[in-house]
């Protein structure tokens, strides 16, 4: 597949003569981890679907990831080929990025909430060479569902199932073999080994056009980012971190699977959300740190299971992707002991801006943060120049994070000459710097921190016999931060309830998480003269919804 990232040698040495970046790669870090810490614990995994707790250290991982980037060289995987795996927070899905990294394959995770539509146009504008996937997870057969697809498929060459039978098997694959032994894999490593500025990973964000984009990354970009938020929040190898955020997310990938090893420290993965085991294994290892969209923070302060357990250690939960309620950070704070975070950032960069762990509670509750070192915002208004303080504007980005393209779409970069990112969010900022999300250009809706790509849904809705119109918009909820409401308007004579659009979705393979989880039927739909849907006036009518 040909990969055009786009990245101008002006930006590689803006970037590394500020000492932003460099010439290492993830795996130049856990080569240090394995000699400086070989028996230091790396993962420790909970897999909810076998109840084992599997423990990998810095040495076993180093071993094993290489021997699984030998196995895929042996399946025909090379420099620049797509490596898709659709897991849940188990060690093997850390494994397979380190892999492909030591080969310069490109990892692109999924999410495990992905279906048949999802999955089949993921892998298929990929290009993807092999995909890894559970043998179940949460009861959902997932290599029946890649059985399904694969037929539209015609580059996917391998499946492999973490825990499957005989054939397409993850652990026979690249597991069972020594393929570290042979007498050329070292030489094959050092060869195949990527540069810094390569592609390191192809993580999918929700579009608003109807189909998700590609977001391209360097391991620069990636390092780049991790090294000024752990400056920033003065993490060190001391912290222990726990990632209940899905690792296919970039804020699991980042901050659960690639900041540990930098650190050369543990990362406790918890694969299905429950605060009250969130609790446990905040005792039990002795988490220092997490981060996770708003709910996940609501869920550990209010679960009785705190009467529980000591959860002592824990010092900072840093959450994003829905602003947080003043009520919410006093009781996370006292009843947690803990500094809460506020932060904002995309899968393009990472989180970009943030508050420090001094500032005062006001700027938690009040603002999502200023720039990270490294990054820089700015607010601008409709002529492009810098809008007033205090005035809403689009949010634009820029720095060290910043991502190298979209996935056979350059078109859509939408950075200019200067570096300068359309977020596609509005924001306000203060004299200080921190700015506040104030809503979105973009049509999406925020559903518990994670992007509902709603173009699509609405596309597949308009499928429906019944339906004439349809417009989807968030409602507020006290815990996910918004919901979707499906407003229709159905053809004549014809019925719709919500038991029935749920059950159409699901006969066309939508992701059950991207639902709308209320529906209702208008007459008509709020329009401009040139007969657009008024999203803004639904809006306004689903604030006194609920579910």
């Amino acid at each position: 597949m040909d990969i055009d990232p786009i990245l101008s040698e002006e930006r590689i040495e803006a970037m590394t003569g500020a000492g932003f970046w460099g010439e290492r790669t993830i795996i130049d870090y856990l080569d240090q981890a394995a000699g400086d810490a070989p028996d230091r614990v790396a993962i420790i995994g909970a897999n909810s679907m076998t109840g084992r707790s599997e423990t990998v250290s810095y040495r076993q991982l180093q071993r094993v990831t290489r021997r699984m980037a030998l196995g895929l060289a042996a399946l025909g995987v090379s420099q620049g080929d797509v490596v898709s795996f659709q897991l849940p927070n188990w060690w093997q899905f850390s494994a397979i990025y380190l892999a492909c990294a030591h080969i310069g394959a490109i990892a692109n995770p999924l999410m495990p909430i992905f279906r048949h539509r999802e999955v089949s146009f993921m892998l298929g504008f990929a290009e993807s060479k092999v995909v890894v996937v559970p043998r179940v997870f949460r009861g959902f057969d997932y290599p029946r569902m890649m059985a399904e697809v694969r037929a539209e498929l015609p580059a996917l060459e391998h499946v492999l199932v973490v825990e499957g039978g005989p054939e397409g098997s993850f652990e026979q694959a690249l597991l069972e073999t020594r393929h570290e032994d042979a007498p050329q894999a070292a030489g094959r490593l050092a060869r195949d080994r990527p540069g810094a500025n390569d592609i390191s990973e192809l993580i999918y964000t929700s579009g608003t056009t109807g189909q998700p984009k590609g977001v391209m990354h360097t391991a620069n970009t990636l390092l780049g980012n991790i090294h000024q938020y752990v400056a920033t929040l003065g993490l060190t190898g001391d912290d222990i971190i726990l990632m209940a955020s899905p690792l296919a997310h970039q804020t699991g990938f980042l901050y659960g699977l690639m900041m540990p090893v930098v650190l050369k420290t543990k990362v406790v993965l918890q694969d299905s959300w429950d605060p009250a085991v969130a609790a446990r294994l905040i005792q039990d290892e002795g988490v220092t740190f997490t981060m996770a969209s708003t709910p996940f923070v609501a869920d550990l302060a209010d679960t009785p299971a705190i009467g529980q357990y000591d959860t002592g250690t824990l010092r900072m939960f840093l959450t994003a992707g829905a602003p947080i309620p003043r009520v919410l950070v006093r009781r996370a704070e006292e009843r947690l002991r803990i500094r809460v975070i506020s932060a904002w950032g995309m899968t393009e960069n990472g989180a970009a801006t943030m508050t420090r762990p001094d500032d005062p509670p006001e700027k938690v509750i009040e603002t999502d943060g200023r720039a990270i070192a490294g990054m820089e915002v700015r607010v601008v208004n409709a002529s492009g120049e810098p809008a007033a303080t205090g005035s809403e504007g689009r949010l634009q980005a820029r720095g060290m994070g910043n991502f190298v393209g979209y996935l056979k779409k350059p078109e859509l970069f939408d950075t200019d000459g200067d570096g300068w990112f359309e977020t596609g969010d509005l924001a306000r900022m203060d004299t200080e710097g921190y700015i506040r999300i104030s809503g979105r250009s973009k049509d999406i809706l925020i559903r518990g921190g994670e992007n509902v790509p709603v173009a699509e849904v609405e596309g597949v809705l308009y499928g429906h016999p019944a339906i004439a119109d349809v417009a989807i918009v968030g409602m507020p909820d006290p815990r996910l931060g918004e919901r979707g409401c499906a407003f229709a308007t159905l053809r004549p004579g014809c019925e719709l309830s919500m038991e029935e659009m749920c059950v159409f979705l699901a006969e066309q393979k939508m992701a059950k998480q991207y639902f709308p989880e209320r529906l209702e039927i208008v007459s008509e739909m709020p329009r401009t003269p040139s007969g657009k849907i008024q999203k803004f006036k639904l809006r306004e009518i689903a604030k006194a919804f609920s579910v």
